[in-house]
């Protein structure tokens, strides 16, 4: 039975008001004269009118349809989803961070400062960089900041090298930064096994390499073993390798990009170190290098002098200001206060748990949806609807009909180069018990499919909404409402 609920507009009647306001005192007179007769409503609007009463359960049945990480399991692969301790948003709210603005002079935040720079060096010695900047706020802008030191660092060699290798199995961001960044691109293809195919790449590597950009674990879940060789055949082509740290949460503390021979590396703290993320943001996109692009860091740089911090605005082979302000302050002192309650072992304990977590649901799901690679996952696990798919149910039916059961959907048909894939992160942060009940859910959907496909097909049935036209809702929504 699908939830329904009258609109707003619809309980309204004329004459209700959910508060009482008094009486402008405004002369309608002064109203004309201050405000020009183009900006004056002419009609009054068309809102509805409700009591108060109404007005609070409008509001509060609209945010329980939202669906969140607080509310419930939300296993959506290459996201990380993970509970967000409550402790960093009260630190984050102490007058002292809330408070401040960011055209201070330096030495009135210095408490601020102190934060940032202590940050860049818990990243640094968790990636194994030499120095990091905070300044990108989101993912993909530490991808464009550090494609942009790459560049600069070739330049400055006088070398033109435009060509960036990405690996089939990359997110979508690497290739379309490097685009951004005015720099070619050249795919390889991975092998059956998920592991980049080394042949592939060194057919492609030369002079005009600029960069590899790789992501390990990989978008598949998967650790590239033979690291070190990869690192070894694009640096002897002259070329760097760039980190996308979006799967990083699952090597903190185990071992670190710089020691697998990366030279530049992003993390995205709304991942790796439990922040808000979702709903288009807030981000923090920090990106850590090794010493020779040090020169070549965004400005302002963070200094420390033994006794107070600054910015440093003179760096002549920077390539310049990449925000407006020394990055998402807030996002920053979230992550800040993550990695000072964990510490060492409790980062590296995160990381076991994710893994743990993975190949738990994968060893138990297995017999149910076709696994398509033999070896142990990472942080998150693929399996795909193959089995599903000759009763003609899809992997999207199948996460329609999760909504039915109150779960969140894992990430869908993604990476793209496997075939109906159903992508699953469960997290560091869920228990045992959770995902257990969520497997059930996985098991009992199979069986249905065996028993009444029409069902999967058709669902959602308890939502507020049914199947959707998915591409007419991504092209031309509907979003508003006509009496």
């Amino acid at each position: 039975m699908r939830k329904t609920k009258s609109l707003i507009f619809e309980i309204g009647k004329a004459g209700r008001c959910a508060v009482d306001l008094p009486t402008c005192d405004v002369p309608e007179e002064e109203i004309t004269t201050l405000i020009p007769q183009e900006f004056l409503r002419k009609n009054p609007a068309a809102l509805p009118e409700v009591s108060q009463l109404d007005l609070m359960r409008h509001y509060t049945q609209l945010s329980q349809r939202n669906f969140g990480v607080d509310s419930g399991f939300y296993p959506l692969g290459s996201c990380t989803m993970k509970y967000n301790p409550k402790v960093n948003e009260d630190i984050a709210r102490y007058p002292g961070f809330a408070l401040i603005h960011p055209l201070q002079q330096p030495e009135t935040v210095q408490g601020a400062l102190e934060l940032l720079y202590d940050m860049e060096q818990y990243l640094a010695e968790i990636s194994g960089m030499d120095a990091v900047t905070m300044q990108p706020v989101a993912g993909a802008h530490g991808e464009l900041v550090g494609l942009k030191l790459i560049r600069a660092y070739h330049r400055h060699r006088g070398e033109r090298r435009n060509k960036v290798i990405v690996p089939d199995s990359a997110h979508g961001t690497n290739p379309a930064s490097a685009a951004v960044c005015g720099l070619e691109i050249v795919e390889i293809k991975s092998n059956p096994d998920g592991s980049i195919n080394l042949d592939a790449l060194r057919a492609v590597v030369g002079p005009d390499t600029a960069a590899l950009m790789l992501t390990n674990p990989s978008t598949l879940g998967l650790f590239e073993t033979k690291i070190e060789e990869i690192a070894a055949i694009v640096h002897e082509a002259g070329g760097l390798l760039y980190y996308d740290g979006a799967n990083a949460n699952a090597i903190m503390g185990i071992v670190r990009p710089g020691d697998m021979g990366f030279d530049v590396v992003h993390f995205n703290l709304h991942k790796t170190f439990s922040t808000p993320h979702g709903g288009g943001g807030p981000g923090s996109g920090p990106v850590g290098v090794k010493s020779s692009l040090i020169p070549f860091l965004p400005t302002p740089v963070l200094t420390f002098n033994g006794t107070s911090y600054g910015l440093d605005h003179d760096r002549p082979q920077s390539i310049g200001k990449v925000h407006s302000f020394y990055g998402n302050f807030g996002v920053i002192v979230r992550a800040y206060a993550y990695i000072r309650a964990l510490g060492p072992d409790g980062l590296r304990q995160a990381s076991e748990d994710a893994v743990l977590n993975a190949n738990y649901c994968l060893s138990q799901l297995r017999q149910q949806y076709h696994a398509p690679f033999t070896r142990f996952c990472m942080h998150e696990c693929i399996l795909t609807s193959k089995e599903q798919t000759q009763h003609g149910v899809r992997t999207l039916d199948i996460a329609k009909r999760l909504l039915d059961y109150g779960y969140h959907p894992p990430t869908i048909y993604f990476p793209m180069i496997v075939e109906e894939a159903l992508m699953i992160e469960p997290t560091d942060t869920e228990s045992k018990e959770t995902l257990d009940e969520f497997i059930a859910v996985m098991r009992k959907i199979a069986q249905e499919v065996k028993e009444d496909s029409t069902q999967i097909k058709s669902a959602p049935h308890t939502t507020v909404v049914g199947r959707l036209d998915e591409t007419m809702a991504a092209r031309k929504p509907v979003v508003r409402w006509k009496g």
